[in-house]
């Protein structure tokens, strides 16, 4: 894994924060690959980006922006748009596949197109969801364009009725919600490296949530949840887990690092894959970090890799050339 240049000649920004509803958990990965770099010799500019974003990036002039940014506006396609606007080098995915796995709907459409298994359910108004049931117990009811379970319901087998909080006036997100039928087994998480042509997926983790639900709490709280790695499932499992992870990424042309989400029924032996997430969490207790660390691959190597891969990407007048994943 050889740089494009010295990683202590660079001066790198790392975007973090921002206006969405995840600011809190961006904050914690923007810290992270800021810490790293610095332990890396990088020149870091820590920035909270607003609505003049384009002039502060332009004033810095970074050689790479690392986006640290989770939710709307961060991993929706439209700071990608910005920064490919200013020709600036930038990790993770671009516009199209930003915007495309943010939309849960769309996704799923282009997903199950490719032959993966997805959920079943559709869109529908939150008010109607908020009124009736639109499916049959058990369901889930998660905002479109949301990540970290920000939003999201379990509605129960036993639930009398759906959830009022949809219709409240404070409502942020979205009119529509996305609802799907209640998958029962064990949630599985799979990270993968690269570009979507020859991606690397690094192994499958088990998630145990403490609350019963896997939930922004149990994703971000000490304690507030289990990771069992190597999951303890069958070989054969696994390897469909890898192999469709892989694809999921590829077919929603993502790059740099995403982490796919499933879960498995193991009475019926379906794996169904619930999304792509193309701006994974970097915390103490994110799961990307945890199973490079497991392929041998330490967080700052994992950073180091991530940056420089951005970086080789918009060197040789922007033809795609990244280096191949760590490993």
């Amino acid at each position: 894994m050889t740089p494009a240049r010295p990683l202590a000649s660079q001066h790198i920004v790392v975007l973090l924060g921002g206006p969405s509803a995840e600011r809190e958990v961006s904050l914690a990965t923007g810290a992270a690959y800021a810490d790293a770099l610095e332990r890396l010799g990088a020149r870091v500019s820590r920035v909270d980006p607003g609505p003049d974003i384009a002039q502060v990036l332009t004033a810095l002039n970074p050689d790479v922006v690392c986006n640290g940014l989770h939710g709307r506006w961060g991993e929706d396609g439209c700071v990608q748009g910005v920064l490919e606007t200013l020709g600036v080098a930038y990790t993770h995915s671009g516009v199209l596949a930003s915007a495309l796995a943010m939309d849960k709907a769309k996704s799923k459409a282009v997903l199950a197109a490719a032959g993966i298994v997805v959920p079943g359910g559709g869109l529908f108004s939150r008010r109607d969801v908020a009124r009736d049931h639109v499916m049959r117990p058990p369901y889930v009811v998660k905002p479109n364009a949301e990540g970290s379970s920000v939003g999201v319901f379990i509605v129960p087998q036993d639930a009398n009725a759906p959830p009022r909080d949809l219709a409240a006036p404070g409502w942020a997100f979205g009119e529509q919600v996305l609802v799907e039928p209640f998958i029962p087994g064990v949630e599985l998480s799979v990270a993968v490296l690269g570009q979507a042509t020859g991606p690397r997926a690094l192994a499958v983790t088990e998630i145990r949530s403490s609350t019963g639900f896997y939930d922004y709490d149990a994703k971000y709280s000490e304690g507030g949840s289990i990771h069992i790695l190597p999951a303890p499932i069958p070989d054969a499992v696994r390897d469909r887990a890898l192999d469709t992870a892989k694809l999921g990424h590829t077919i929603l042309g993502c790059r740099g690092v995403t982490r796919v989400d499933f879960r498995y029924d193991d009475i019926n032996d379906l794996l169904v894959l619930l999304e792509v997430n193309t701006q994974p969490g970097m915390t103490p207790t994110s799961l990307v970090p945890e199973q490079a660390d497991h392929a041998g691959v330490s967080f700052d190597r994992l950073v180091f890799w991530i940056v420089e891969d951005a970086y080789a990407r918009r060197c040789a007048g922007g033809i795609a050339k990244a280096n191949a994943p760590p490993g």
